[in-house]
């Protein structure tokens, strides 16, 4: 015969977790005004002040602090889909400016997004290098706080216009700078809002990396250069032509590799003949699959590969493409195109993806086509 004993398992309770110091009354109403006429009611959190942007998603579960600090999501409130946000702090954003780090530790010295919104932010946080919680790193709020959320919401004609303004311009550096100057390899970055990560990728594979002003007409310098690097960045490509016109001369004259992700993937389509148009839907978050049209590197035919995206903006697949170019990468949901390079027979040596090859964060199956 047997007996059937019961034991109390006692509960634990995670007791090292971080209180997060909510800075303001979460209490305060909010809300968040669509220029198509929705409302959408919540509470506030972060700096006490209401802004206009334009709302778009983002589908990634990680890294919630380095898309905040993406210069590709500048004028932007980014909606996590993602139910609970916070929850691992944020960390110290300093380091060393050496053969292996370019100053920070994130995206940017400081938040891009112009807010977010989230279905919950966590009360407390806990990490190893969590330094403060999401609320205490003071960012602009996505929404209408206090009294500003009874108002009626804005005039059509008053809500911002992300279209007209260039926001490439705003976010890339004003002068030239140096990074790693003694590396084996030069290449040069032309700033349309580089992530810290594509530099740090570039140094860390031991490239001395120059980073110009994204209209630098680096014509007039690129015989001092091993490769170009066209960055990732935010808004409308169409703001960027002055770039592509310089890219088109040094396409034509010019025979070493050249590599774009993001908005310069786009400014070598537009270099190319290749027109850029506004997506209904635009590609955000860290599981966007594409598959390759073409090999190159590591890169195989027929693969699909999983990557990272943030891109309101794409190059209009056409056929037949323009004389040198073939298509690279095609996304599996939309069919936009995610890639393109020059064909063999061209001999040139060009790459653009829409995708970040190198994550930051995101998935890793194309960490190797950042070295193409």
């Amino acid at each position: 015969m047997f007996a059937r004993t019961i034991t109390r398992v006692p509960r634990f309770y995670r007791g090292l977790a971080t209180h997060a110091n909510i800075q303001g009354n979460t209490s305060i109403p909010a809300a968040l005004h669509l220029k198509t006429g929705q409302s959408f009611k919540g509470r506030s959190f972060g700096a006490p002040c209401s802004v206009f942007g334009e709302t778009v998603f983002s589908t990634s579960i990680t890294s919630y602090t380095e898309s905040m600090t993406d210069p590709s999501y500048r004028g932007q409130i980014l909606v996590f889909t993602t139910p609970l946000i916070g929850n691992y702090g944020v960390p110290h954003n300093r380091t060393s400016v050496d053969s292996q780090d370019v100053g920070v530790v994130l995206e940017s010295e400081s938040i891009q997004c112009a807010g977010v919104v989230v279905a919950d932010v966590a009360e407390k946080y806990s990490h190893h290098a969590a330094a403060e919680s999401l609320a205490a790193w003071a960012l602009p709020k996505a929404a209408s706080p206090s009294a500003d959320a009874s108002l009626s919401p804005p005039n059509p004609e008053e809500y911002w216009d992300p279209t007209k303004e260039n926001l490439v311009a705003q976010a890339s550096t004003k002068t030239p700078y140096e990074l790693n100057p003694s590396g084996d390899v030069k290449i040069a970055v032309l700033d349309f809002g580089a992530k810290a990560n594509i530099l740090r990728s570039l140094v860390r594979r031991g490239a001395a990396v120059t980073v110009l002003p994204w209209d630098y007409d680096f014509n007039t310098i690129r015989d001092k250069y091993d490769g170009l690097f066209l960055s990732n960045g935010p808004g409308d490509p169409a703001h960027c032509m002055p770039a592509a016109l310089h890219l088109r001369r040094t396409l034509r004259e010019w025979d070493r590799p050249i590599f774009g992700i993001c908005m310069g993937h786009q400014v070598i389509g537009m270099a190319a003949g290749l027109d850029a148009y506004r997506m209904t839907f635009g590609n955000r978050g860290h599981n966007q699959p594409v598959l390759a049209l073409a090999s190159s590197g590591s890169i195989r035919a027929g693969r699909v590969y999983v990557t990272s995206q943030n891109h309101q903006y794409a190059l209009r697949l056409q056929d037949p493409f323009p004389e040198g170019w073939e298509p690279f990468f095609i996304n599996c949901n939309d069919s936009s195109v995610e890639g393109i390079k020059s064909t063999t027979e061209s001999g040139k040596k060009v790459w653009g993806v829409q995708f970040h090859p190198e994550s930051a964060g995101g998935p890793l199956d194309t960490i190797e086509a950042s070295a193409l």
